[in-house]
């Protein structure tokens, strides 16, 4: 079912360019999937932004590619076209010559493609954490369903921890949970993060559907891994291959009744306030 949106795309760039975010603060905007744009301070981040108007998608972007001029930095977390798109990335790459692009090993050759330029493509090398335009960015293995390394590319898939005006923002990507994911998550005292809570089964798996952890482990993981506020995601874009969220609600709820969470409506301005905000 297609919802029509409430705004044009240009309307929504406006709110995230006009919008303060003060220090010890986060603004989180939900494109879908787990495609989000981030802001802190004047630093705007797109984390798989998916804007391809796809007939499979069970609604339309909020945005056009070539509306979305405002990003400094895009990450990538792997080359799957729902996180890697090829009819998003040409649009934004052409809209702003400045934007820089972060993405694993396995995916420079397609920024290329699509027509970013080479000092604008930035390796995401796991476990090294780097400073782009305000923004400090450590990116992590990812398993879905399964870590692909190559001594050369470094992992395929991968997950962010920002650290962006004084929050701690993690974004899981695509992802099963791995031995030592939880402790590396929990060392770096997450603030807010997006997890995927569709799942996986063999039936997806034949039909070439890779899957992630499921909203119990979503939730588990959360809990383990210290997190503040998490939030929920990759659970609404595709027939096949859904969730419903309030699954996930319910059983923090029955299980981790402290453990804060929110559920993104889709295009909505959700605003993490960290207790350092408070305190300035």
């Amino acid at each position: 079912m297609n919802i029509p949106n409430v705004r044009t795309g240009q309307e929504l760039i406006r709110e995230i360019n006009e919008t303060r975010v003060p220090y010890g603060m986060l603004a989180i905007w939900f494109l879908g999937q787990v495609s989000v744009i981030v802001k802190g301070g004047d630093t705007i981040v797109y984390i798989d932004p998916y804007l391809a108007d796809a007939p499979y998608r069970r609604f339309k972007p909020p945005l056009l590619p070539e509306e979305a001029n405002n990003a400094d930095v895009v990450l990538i977390t792997h080359d799957h076209i729902d996180h890697l798109d090829p009819d998003t990335i040409p649009g934004m790459a052409k809209t702003r010559n400045d934007t820089v692009f972060v993405a694993p090993g396995y995916s420079l050759s397609a920024l290329a493609e699509f027509g970013v330029a080479p000092e604008r493509r930035v390796h995401a090398v796991t476990g090294e954490w780097r400073e782009l335009r305000g923004l400090r960015y450590l990116p992590i293995p990812a398993a879905h369903e399964e870590l692909a390394y190559d001594p050369e590319q470094d992992h395929r898939f991968v997950g962010y921890v920002l650290n962006l005006n004084g929050v701690t923002f993690y974004h899981a990507g695509d992802t099963t949970i791995y031995p030592g994911l939880i402790e590396t998550v929990k060392a770096e005292q997450v603030d807010v993060a997006l997890l995927p809570i569709n799942g996986r089964d063999p039936f997806r798996l034949a039909r070439n559907i890779v899957g992630n952890m499921n909203f119990r482990e979503a939730a588990e993981f959360a809990v383990a891994a210290g997190i503040d506020t998490v939030i929920p995601a990759h659970y609404d874009m595709f027939e096949g291959n859904t969730e419903h969220p309030g699954h996930f609600i319910d059983y923090l709820y029955e299980n981790y009744p402290t453990q804060k969470s929110h559920i993104l409506a889709r295009f909505e301005r959700y605003v993490y306030v960290s207790d350092r905000a408070l305190q300035s």
